[in-house]
């Protein structure tokens, strides 16, 4: 099987990073927004798309 030798290193540093902080996804997202500040660029969020609550017509029981 071929293998991406990048992509194995994205998941080993990716692996290392998660182990470091005992896999706790909330300590591991702390530490990512502290770089990403003390990173000094701009930073560009967009707020999330609100779906719609219709549903369609189709959906409904028939009477």
């Amino acid at each position: 099987m071929w293998k991406d030798e990048i992509l194995e290193e994205i998941y080993r540093i990716r692996e290392e990073h998660a182990k470091a902080f005992n896999y706790d996804l909330q300590a591991i997202c702390d530490d990512l927004r502290q770089k990403q500040a003390a990173s000094g660029r701009q930073i560009i969020s967009q707020p999330l798309k609100q779906t719609s609550r219709q549903h369609s017509k189709s959906l409904h029981p028939t009477s």
